[in-house]
């Protein structure tokens, strides 16, 4: 499956799982894209999110029991598209961020890819 007129795209991923890291990330590059940036907790979060250029980001809400919002409004001044991946449902986004796009733990390849061209489609 690749990532319809999308491929090469890059991805900022956060997620501070190691093996659920590892294993977003080879789906990513299954889907085509390409991996940017990986960070496991909230300060290399905020430090890549500021000096890595990417297309989107893939964003754990919970990081080492630190909500992700911080990072979320780097990357959203910067005007690029992100999608939340969480356990808890929509009700544990960051409440200003509600209505982003948003994968439920554990997802699917197909998710993954549908979600990410839908974002990056809407911008």
């Amino acid at each position: 499956m690749t990532a319809t007129g999308l491929s090469g795209r890059s991805v900022f991923l956060v997620e501070d799982e190691v093996m659920i890291r590892m294993m977003v990330a080879d789906m990513l590059e299954e889907l085509g894209y390409k991996i940017a940036a990986e960070a496991g907790d909230i300060a290399e979060a905020m430090r890549l999110a500021q000096a890595t250029e990417f297309d989107i980001a893939i964003l754990d809400v919970n990081v080492n029991g630190k909500v992700i919002s911080p990072v979320a409004d780097v990357i959203k001044a910067k005007g690029c598209p992100f999608i939340f991946a969480t356990g808890y449902g929509s009700s544990g986004l960051p409440e200003q961020y509600r209505d982003r796009p948003a994968l439920q733990k554990p997802f699917q390849l197909d998710a993954l890819g549908k979600t990410i061209e839908a974002a990056l489609r809407a911008g």
